[in-house]
């Protein structure tokens, strides 16, 4: 049965208030202050001042079933609908959820099946050949902890190449369709996720 989370902001903090979550769950939803803007953007000319709905919907609680056949290794589902990421343990002890950003585009959307095959803490980034070749300019290496590093504090790998669930300096991107492809959380946030998720867990995108 799903529940519904309320999203209630506190004056000068930020903070997602989760109600009505069941007994043994943990819901997350702790917002960053703003932070740099990285200017390679993961290949996306994305523009804060444009018109984007960002999701202001009342994040909904889900149950893992009608998404996976077991948790084993857990279970990370990211609803590009709400822009939300959920996981949940293999021993069901532990669910939470995460506001995102999503793909900027439909091209750039891909769905189904994956697994995480890697977890990296200070990712460095590298544009993909497609990115370098519209951006010639672009460095062929970011190093990690630079401030325009678009993969955050950490990344979590995905079977598919080139896709990953990361973090971000530039908090704006949250909540928006503002990537080339990966799913961004906040860098607190990912850091979440990467201490719950292992190599083989698995991640259905829909």
């Amino acid at each position: 049965m799903t529940r519904e989370i309320s999203r209630r902001r506190l004056l000068g903090t930020g903070t997602l208030v989760a109600a009505g979550a069941a007994a043994g769950t943990m819901v997350s939803g702790l917002a960053a202050p703003a932070l740099a803007q990285s200017i390679y953007d993961s290949g996306v000319q994305y523009d804060p001042n444009a018109e984007q709905r960002r999701n202001a919907s009342s994040f909904t609680a889900q149950d893992w079933r009608p998404h996976f056949e077991t948790l084993a290794k857990g279970a990370i589902l990211c609803d590009l609908t709400s822009r939300v990421v959920h996981f949940w343990s293999e021993d069901e002890t532990v669910y939470r959820l995460f506001p995102s950003s999503i793909p900027a585009s439909e091209d750039l959307t891909r769905l189904g099946r994956t697994e995480i095959i890697k977890r990296v803490e200070g990712p460095s980034w590298a544009p993909t050949p497609s990115m370098k070749k519209s951006n010639p300019e672009w460095p062929d290496f970011v190093a990690p902890g630079d401030p325009n590093n678009p993969m955050g504090t950490h990344s979590l790998w995905l079977s598919w190449q080139y896709y990953r669930i990361h973090g971000t300096h530039d908090t704006r991107k949250i909540g928006r369709k503002s990537s080339n492809g990966c799913i961004g959380l906040y860098n607190e946030h990912i850091k979440q996720l990467y201490d719950l998720a292992k190599v083989g867990t698995q991640v259905l995108l829909i």
